[in-house]
């Protein structure tokens, strides 16, 4: 017998996603570097002035990053339990931590011990930021309160206790030196002006807080909390604007592009997705192996460091113009060494070559043995249905050429009926395989419809004419189809 020849599986252009300015921008990054840190990363701060390093804040350390390094430059390290949410003043000078025993310390970027020490909160301050006045923090703990200090005496100047939950979030204004805005879990986001003993506005988000921001003219507040992310107008006493619900899991994080027009967002669904400010839709998403707890954007978006639940830091850089990626190529082979890379065998030389053994796939092995309802099986039901739909419409494919597709199709019971009409509404709509799937569902309807024409026929001349029999099943027992 000829050696059999394996099926050819014919390739299909792919039905690419539409391109769009957008999908070019953010996907102009190179192969991300991964680092890992000592924890969960828990907030990115990038410095706001050159060489823009940024702070990472995982476990109970801050390790400070150049941009293009791969090891942190710097560590602070004073602390006894989890560090959080470590922020630069506006300056890059000075940066300021919470902790999980309750304290808020300020440190020198030059320095390794802390300059401040804040004492007051109960318990775990999850988050702290300069006031735009260079002289005053702000801070919120899971004691339920918010406090402002003045750094240059160490003194605390207000406290506010108007959350009933965990204060997990908040920024600071930076038009205006005296609000800041803080989120809590309970459901509600407050707006905070320093020159008054209460807050001058209450939002109610709906679900717990995870993250606020405002927008660069500080007329706009976004809330995220739950799988929800809303926009608020606080010049129109806090109306809310837009709600979006494109994560799957609670929405961790948030994140303003540089010229303020896209929206990012980090989840615990491990993706990042990127919003039009304008239209407020979905123009492009990241995805990444673990849950997201933070994500920071370097000025001008030149870098995008996202941190993870699973201790891993991600840092995608942009490519700059004209430069390309370099490929990790295989290494040349022995013989490149020994004769040159651009040998060529003399006349006198003899050619010894190695055949190479062709390794069939299952279906062709049922194929070559004219097996071909095992075949059709194979592609279906078997391990190699994993494949892409183009395995088995090339099978089903030769066999319509073989003339053998109607027996292959015949004598099914209803599960393997089920599998392959399963298959046939998965993929009869696409154009690069209606014209073999349609002449594929054509013979099972013809020789189903034969076969319950006979049925009939036969139940009437053993029982008589007036025998009222119901419609039988697209798949006949198999008892039935030996008989016939």
């Amino acid at each position: 017998m000829a050696n059999y020849k394996p099926v050819i599986v014919q390739t299909f252009p792919k039905l690419g996603e539409k391109i769009t300015k957008d999908t070019l921008y953010w996907k102009n990054y190179k192969t991300p570097i991964q680092i890992k840190e000592f924890g969960a990363v828990n907030n990115i701060d990038f410095s706001p002035v050159p060489p823009y390093n940024y702070a990472v804040t995982a476990s109970s350390r801050i390790h400070i990053y150049g941009r293009y390094s791969q090891e942190p430059i710097k560590t602070f390290s004073r602390f006894k339990d989890v560090a959080y949410c470590a922020t630069y003043r506006e300056d890059g000078k000075l940066l300021v931590a919470g902790s999980e025993e309750g304290s808020v310390r300020i440190f020198d970027i030059g320095g390794r011990a802390p300059l401040r020490q804040f004492e007051g909160h109960t318990k775990a301050v999850h988050i702290v930021g300069f006031l735009s006045d260079k002289y005053r923090i702000m801070s919120g703990g899971d004691d339920y309160t918010s406090r402002v200090w003045d750094v240059s005496t160490s003194s605390e100047i207000t406290c506010y206790k108007e959350h009933t939950d965990y204060v997990r979030c908040g920024c600071t204004s930076k038009l205006n030196a005296d609000l800041f805005v803080t989120g809590s879990y309970d459901h509600t986001v407050k707006v905070f002006d320093t020159r008054t003993d209460k807050s001058i506005m209450r939002i109610e988000h709906g679900q717990p807080v995870e993250s606020v921001n405002l927008f660069p003219s500080e007329g706009l507040l976004v809330t995220a909390g739950g799988r929800h992310i809303k926009i608020w107008d606080i010049l129109k006493g806090g109306q809310l604007l837009v709600s979006l619900r494109n994560h799957h899991k609670t929405v961790t994080c948030l994140c303003l592009s540089s010229s303020g027009q896209r929206l990012l967002s980090g989840s615990l669904d491990r993706h990042v997705k990127i919003y039009s400010t304008t239209s407020y839709k979905v123009v492009h998403s990241f995805n990444y192996e673990a849950s997201i707890l933070s994500l920071a954007l370097a000025p001008e978006d030149e870098a995008l460091v996202v941190g993870m639940t699973n201790g891993i830091l991600n840092v995608k850089h942009r490519k700059h113009e004209g430069e390309k990626e370099v490929l990790h190529r295989r290494r040349p082979a022995y013989r490149t060494f020994v004769k040159g890379r651009n040998y060529l065998p003399k006349q006198e030389d003899l050619f010894v070559s190695k055949p190479v053994k062709n390794y069939l796939k299952k279906y062709d092995k049922f194929l070559r043995s004219f097996q071909v309802s095992k075949a059709l099986d194979a592609v279906l039901q078997g391990p190699e249905r994993k494949n892409p739909p183009e395995v088995t419409v090339a099978v089903m494919q030769e066999l319509n050429r073989r003339g053998t597709l109607k027996n292959a199709l015949a004598g099914r019971d209803e599960k393997q009926l089920s599998v392959l009409l399963s298959f046939l509404i998965r993929n009869v709509t696409d154009a690069r395989y209606a014209p073999v799937l349609i002449n594929v569902a054509e013979m099972i309807i013809d020789w189903h419809w034969c076969f319950s024409s006979h049925y009939f026929q036969l139940v009437k001349g053993q029982e008589g004419e007036e025998l009222q029999i119901e419609k039988p099943s697209l798949a006949p027992p198999s008892s039935i189809v030996t008989g016939l």
